[in-house]
């Protein structure tokens, strides 16, 4: 039998005239391509998601590389920062269940515009908050867009690649996220010496602009017709297009869409990989936070550390995408990226107890974290979409809005539990800078008080102005009038020392193994992980894999001969 149907059936779609041509406007509204785009042109498309996956990411991620900056402008406390960031993913949740509707209404206007408003927001909005409620509404805002293109940017990628490429594309569109928090740490450790908190956030947004303007001209999408199909590689491509041209969408397809996925191979998978990914999330939002208390970093230094997290998560993510693609198959990849990521955040938890350890080990082990949570990630992307064909590929944005729901849930619950675990966070944060600073300037004053603890006791029970004059001439005789005037001079920071250096000591103290339990619990959501990889669809075996794919190619050769024999 021969592998290329005959031409009745597979004309090329470009030769036929288009019937009354749209105007310009009508064309930057309605994007939807009523033949599947050759390879130059998908791969425009699939560049363009990816650039905006990126850049959505730094908008959404940056203030948390200026995390201490931001709490210290509004007088916030840390459990007010992380709620900014838990209502936030809040409402990223629900508004990833609104993007479901993508399976009817189309997924590219929904990202075109909401890079317009979240651009909006970073250069407008937020860096002008007159206060913290101001500042969290925003932010929510700038979720509510995000919760939208987390579930259209993969639906688009998923439309634009066949199954034997698939992992590679979401490879791709899964470096946007890291891209995104790359290109923070990048900018951020190059340019906050020079630059304010409100600079980053306008940088973001001036890229979201420029993303904006590219998107707007260039993104478009498949028709339900054609998006609605399983397409396992592109020797597919004149069938799909023969049965779109055949009958237009089948409505009783898009019934019961939200029922159709509440199984456990898609929701019990999506919860799986949420709780896997808790060291990522902790990275994102927590890093600053930790290296600032525990091994007194600056914000400059952190990112520049968690670049090497980043880059070799970004680069696994290609490179095994290409590989599974290539071998067929998902769960091999799963299944040594969890194990091996285990491993790793394990050491990593065991050296959050030990202040000695240098800048490079933890770099290396983020570069092995990193690039074996990407040998789980991107072939996980692609199996859970084709998970989603294998029950109804017309519901391929509502089966990625139940993971985008349950993977923003789980980003909020975690950021709320964090404080809860890690009680030293709040003090360190809060005080642990004012008390570092006042020790440094009353460092002589609080070595004479010492000296004298019984007398400076007594000299505190009166005022200044009002202290006896026997006591005062004891002061002057045991202490020395320099000294005294020295500690006298220290008095607001003294204060500071006494107020708050026994809370932050004690929270230095408590500090590392607070945050090693955390760490331990980011060790048992990917231990979680594990077992889920099994009700996925897919081989294990590559032998197995091309079994299918040849099978299949001979069924699709055998329908486009039925179907050129319909037509005559």
């Amino acid at each position: 039998m021969s592998a290329h149907p005959p031409q009745a059936v597979g004309t090329d779609p470009h030769s036929r005239p288009e019937a009354g041509a749209p105007g310009l406007l009508s064309r930057l509204w309605r994007r939807e391509l009523p033949h599947y785009p050759d390879a130059g042109r998908r791969y425009s498309y699939l560049a363009i998601v990816v650039v905006t996956t990126v850049v959505l990411y730094y908008e959404l991620y940056v203030q948390y590389a200026v995390a201490t900056s931001v709490i210290t402008h509004f007088h916030m406390s840390y459990t007010y920062f992380v709620w900014v960031s838990v209502i936030g993913n809040a409402v990223g949740a629900f508004t990833s269940l609104l993007a479901g509707l993508a399976d009817r209404w189309g997924r590219a206007n929904m990202v075109v515009w909401g890079l317009l408003v979240a651009g909006l927001l970073l250069v407008l909005g937020m860096p002008n908050a007159p206060s913290k409620t101001a500042y969290l509404l925003l932010f929510a805002a700038v979720c509510f867009v995000e919760g939208i293109v987390l579930v259209a940017t993969p639906a688009l990628i998923r439309d634009f690649s066949p199954q034997l490429g698939r992992a590679t594309a979401m490879g791709y569109w899964t470096m946007g996220p890291v891209l995104g928090s790359l290109v923070v740490t990048i900018v951020t450790s190059s340019t906050l010496s020079s630059a304010n908190w409100q600079d980053e956030l306008r940088y973001s947004g001036f890229a979201g602009l420029i993303v904006f303007v590219l998107a707007f001209f260039g993104l478009r999408e498949l028709t339900p017709a054609l998006r609605d199909q399983i397409m396992v590689s592109l020797h597919d491509r004149r069938l799909v297009e023969a049965r779109a041209r055949q009958s237009a969408a089948d409505e009783r397809r898009t019934q019961g869409l939200w029922r159709q996925m509440l199984h456990l191979d898609v929701v019990g998978a999506a919860v799986a990989i949420s709780v896997f990914l808790l060291l990522y999330f902790s990275a994102v939002g927590n890093f600053v936070v930790y290296f600032a208390a525990n091994f007194d970093y600056s914000q400059q230094r952190t990112n520049a550390l968690a670049n090497w997290y980043w880059a070799s998560n970004a680069i696994a993510l290609v490179v095994v995408g290409l590989l599974s693609d290539r071998l067929r198959v998902r769960k091999p990849f799963m299944l040594l990226g969890a194990v091996g990521s285990i491993a790793v955040t394990s050491t990593f938890a065991v050296l959050a107890t030990h202040p000695q350890t240098g800048y490079y080990t933890f770099a290396w082990l983020f570069v092995a974290v990193g690039a074996l949570s990407g040998v789980a990630y991107a072939p996980w992307m692609a199996s859970f979409t084709e998970t989603v064909e294998k029950r109804n590929p017309a519901a391929t944005a509502t089966g990625l809005a139940v993971w985008g729901w349950i993977i923003r849930i789980v980003v909020a619950v975690s950021s709320a539990c964090v404080p809860l675990v890690v009680t030293s966070a709040s003090p360190l944060v809060e005080h642990g800078t004012q008390v570092a600073e006042a020790q440094k300037e009353a460092g002589p004053a609080l070595a004479v008080v010492k000296a004298h603890p019984e007398l400076f006791a007594e000299l505190a029970k009166y005022p200044a102005n009002a202290v006896p004059s026997d006591l005062a001439a004891r002061a002057a005789r045991e202490v020395g009038p320099a000294d005294l005037a020295r500690v006298q001079k220290a008095q607001p920071q003294l204060k500071v020392l006494q107020e708050y250096g026994p809370e932050v000591q004690q929270a230095a103290e408590d500090g590392p193994g607070q945050w090693q339990t955390w760490w331990w619990i980011t060790v048992a959501g990917q231990v979680v992980f594990v077992p889920f990889i099994f009700v996925m669809v897919g081989r294990w075996s590559p032998g197995k894999a091309r079994e299918d794919e040849l099978r299949h190619r001979r069924n699709v050769d055998d329908e486009v001969l039925a179907l050129s024999g319909e037509q005559g």
